[in-house]
């Protein structure tokens, strides 16, 4: 990388490797201006699986890798760059720095859907993931003793990259450091707006569940492949429980679905877990009896709008709430 080069990437992502053999030269992966970082996990002495080819049909080719496992996403506003204008330079740098690339996709040829659901990604909205729109890349370290793994995708103008680097662990010394403090949260930059959900009346809802026997959970909403409630309070969730707790011979079967983007198999395995976040919330934030709720997953098997637009994909990602028999 020239000192041109240099100056002109306002924002670098340093991977400072020091093995036990002595230090190994900094890495800078030039991040476009205005990248600021959102979210880092570490984890030491874990596992890692490299994926080294697309999804095959069953399973996406990966080579397990241990040792500390770091994970970091940045966000880019403002540039509309597209995934192969923010990936591109750092490829090179990884080249240059003597990394080898072992494999590297665009969204559908990498396998849509089913090769994102397999990766091991942050979530949003500090990482977001377009399904028809991100990069896959995949590195080996010069010594063969660390990998790194970088996501790309983009929402409008906003692009996101995830970095996901392991290496031989704490026997060997491996120390990673990344540049870029994470954001204040007084001036940092917004993600893309969540999802508006509609208003939700309990009492129609729970009219609603009480006259058909099952009902929509409309303010329950998710991202395509994401499967997490967040952290704040769920309005239609709030007067399930409610309504459950009045009525104790009640049993209650959420029934999460999904888009027809992906295979069968993996969008039922993602529709259980959308079921299961939701179960969970009314088992651990409401205190309410496990056996009483079930959950299970239709992936895309019963749509309520058409999957050939965006707006339809939108609304058969959903949860809905179906009334049982007393137990």
């Amino acid at each position: 990388m020239t000192p041109t080069t240099r100056r002109r990437a306002s924002t670098a992502v340093l991977l400072c490797a020091a093995l036990a053999s002595g230090p190994a030269p900094a890495l800078d992966l030039p991040l476009p201006s205005g990248a600021q970082r959102t979210a880092e996990t570490i984890e030491p002495a874990a596992s890692w699986r490299l994926p080294i080819g697309p999804w095959d049909g069953s399973r996406v080719p990966a080579t397990r890798i241990d040792g500390t496992v770091t994970r970091r996403a940045w966000r880019i506003g403002g540039r509309d760059l597209t995934t192969l204008q923010i990936l591109k330079p750092l490829r090179a740098a990884l080249e240059n720095a003597g990394w080898d690339v072992v494999f590297d996709c665009e969204a559908r040829a990498c396998g849509g859907f089913d090769f994102r659901f397999a990766l091991d990604t942050l979530p949003a909205p500090e990482m977001y993931v377009d399904l028809t729109d991100f990069r896959w890349l995949s590195a080996e370290g010069p010594d063969g003793d660390a990998a790194l793994g970088l996501l790309v995708s983009r929402d409008g103008a906003t692009g996101y990259v995830q970095a996901t680097l392991t290496g031989a662990g704490d026997a060997a010394g491996l120390d990673v450091i990344a540049g870029g403090a994470p954001p204040d949260p007084a001036t940092a930059m917004p993600g893309p707006p969540a999802p508006q959900a509609a208003d939700v009346a309990p009492e129609d809802l729970v009219g609603r569940l009480t006259a058909n026997g099952h009902a929509i959970l409309s303010d329950v909403t998710f991202a395509s492949g994401a499967s997490s409630l967040g952290s704040g309070p769920v309005a239609s969730l709030d007067a399930l429980a409610e309504f459950l707790e009045g009525r104790p011979d009640t049993r209650l079967l959420l029934v999460g679905h999904t888009d027809a983007t992906g295979s069968l198999d993996a969008n039922r395995a993602v529709s259980r877990a959308r079921a299961e976040s939701a179960a969970a919330y009314l088992r651990d934030r409401h205190g309410l009896d496990p056996a009483r709720i079930e959950s299970a997953g239709a992936g895309y098997l019963a749509p309520v709008a058409s999957n050939l637009d965006a707006t339809g994909r939108t609304e058969n990602r959903r949860i809905e709430a179906v009334l049982l028999p007393a137990g």
